[in-house]
């Protein structure tokens, strides 16, 4: 059963308009490695994955949708009152000429979200290391937006976020070494 709170898992502020650093981040919204993609990731990889990492997987896919909220709550804020121009020095003309400011599930330079970025393999420590990776990437991805972004408001969001990832990373290595050792213990896949 889903309980949602009305708020944002971490706050979200931002100190100015900025439509470049929204374009950077609309990466971590609809990019290979983002939230949405993680969290599709992780709630489609649980169905073959062992009991004993099932609940991880989705805690962690629950939590990356939490994610991808504050990453658009960060966008909107950082364009909210940005001019046409603005938008369009930026490099988010085509966007803006077709969605104005709604959010669209692209990367950062405008390609559409595909599905060809979700890794499901069926193997379940195959399936956790593309998990890892996937969260280092991310992990990547937060600090260097961050090393671009001179806004200290907005930065305190995006180390969250890039904490976060770190957290993942490191609860996907423990479910690696615990399908290690069954896969030791029985011949169960």
């Amino acid at each position: 059963m889903w309980i949602y709170e009305k708020k944002l898992q971490y706050p979200v502020r931002v100190s100015t308009c900025n439509p470049m650093l929204a374009k950077f981040l609309v990466e971590q919204y609809g990019g290979a490695d983002g939230e949405l993609s993680a969290a599709l990731r992780y709630l489609n990889q649980r169905y073959t994955i062992p009991d004993k990492v099932i609940g991880l997987l989705t805690d962690i896919g629950t939590e990356e949708f939490a994610h991808l909220e504050m990453i658009a709550t960060m966008v909107y804020k950082l364009t909210k009152d940005a001019t046409p121009e603005q938008l369009i020095a930026a490099g988010l003309g085509p966007h803006y000429a077709n969605n104005d400011k709604a959010l669209m599930y692209t990367n950062a330079e405008g390609v559409p979200w595909t599905a060809s970025y979700i890794q499901a393999k069926g193997d379940p420590i195959a399936d956790i290391y593309e998990d890892i990776a996937a969260e280092e990437k991310a992990r990547a991805t937060y600090q260097w937006i961050i090393n671009m972004s001179d806004d200290p408001d907005l930065n305190d969001g995006l180390r969250f976020l890039r904490e976060r990832e770190i957290v993942h990373s490191q609860r996907f290595r423990e479910a690696a070494q615990i399908l290690i050792d069954e896969r030791g213990k029985k011949k169960i896949f």
